[in-house]
């Protein structure tokens, strides 16, 4: 813990009896290892016993943990911070709204058949968190109960809890699991007004032109900017024969002036040009001539061999 953290939280841990002429004997361990050694065990996920030694011993320090949860003072840390962290923000440090809202986890097998259920919306077998945070994302208040409990049934002692912690706070949002009674119940037992939290609209921008890309021509609506490596010559309107930089007026089938024979012809007032004649196919297989028996030939290559 650095010394600015320190300085916030300094005030907070209760004053030795001995510093108050209490009598006692004095504490042997610095009220500041007492937070970094919780820190360094939630950060980690070890067990108590496997507190490294250069922290006070595992037994002190969970005594101490346990002291101030009793007491109130771990909430009134993350109170502190929280108020803050928005007045950081340009907020009240007190929230005037929030949102609540809902998550299933899978338990392990080895969690406790009381404690856990199954969320048949979902299919999870496990437990369920219901949290309450401000317009920041901060954590207002947190629940866990098993998976196949409501969230209109945690939803009003969870909101009870936040309304008698925070009496600035005026509006929730929530989804569409929690309508219904429970909306008339906030309004007259916490005084809370529960809205229904619309999602964003998401709306894309036409493109200003379309250019051919790596993947193939431009979709409507993905390009609202052309990348910077693709150029586009726009055609100017009234002007025939335009053509895009760095081609030519004419080409194949076309004139001087960059006009097929269609338009061509149209502006000549002749109609459409008549299709040259189509060239005659050969016959692939031509009649065959007078057919010649096989004996006959044979019989003319004996004479001719006779006369010989």
């Amino acid at each position: 813990m650095t010394d600015a953290e320190w300085a916030v939280v300094r005030s907070l841990p209760p004053v030795p009896g001995r510093l108050r002429s209490r009598g006692g004997q004095p504490e042997a361990y610095c009220h500041r290892a007492m937070p970094d050694a919780v820190r360094h065990l939630v950060d980690n996920g070890i067990k108590w016993r496997a507190m490294p030694c250069d922290f006070p011993p595992w037994d002190r320090v969970c005594a101490f943990f346990r002291r101030w949860r009793d007491h109130g003072l771990v909430q009134e840390f993350h109170d502190r911070l929280r108020g803050r962290g928005r007045e950081k923000a340009g907020r009240d440090a007190e929230p005037t709204a929030g949102v609540i809202d809902s998550q299933s986890v899978k338990a392990d097998a080895i969690v406790d058949a009381g404690s856990r259920g199954f969320d048949g919306g979902k299919l999870i077998n496990g437990r369920k968190r219901h949290v309450v945070v401000d317009t920041l994302g901060l954590l207002l208040a947190v629940m866990v109960t098993a998976a196949d409990i409501g969230d209109r049934a945690a939803a009003k002692a969870l909101l009870g809890q936040v309304a008698d912690a925070h009496h600035r706070l005026e509006l929730v949002r929530a989804d569409g699991g929690y309508t219904g009674s429970l909306v008339e119940h906030c309004l007259a037992a916490f005084a809370l007004v529960l809205a229904r939290a619309e999602p964003p609209r998401r709306t894309l921008a036409r493109p200003t032109a379309q250019a051919p890309t790596l993947a193939g021509p431009a979709i409507a609506g993905a390009y609202p900017r052309l990348p910077p490596w693709a150029t586009v010559s726009p055609l100017p309107c009234g002007a025939p024969g335009a053509a895009p930089s760095g081609r030519a007026p004419g080409g194949p089938g076309r004139n001087a002036e960059g006009q097929g024979p269609r338009s061509a012809a149209r502006e000549a007032g002749t109609g459409s040009p008549t299709p040259p004649p189509c060239p005659q196919r050969p016959d692939p297989d031509p009649a065959p001539g007078p057919a010649t028996p096989r004996h006959t030939a044979r019989h003319s290559h004996t004479q001719q061999r006779d006369s010989a």
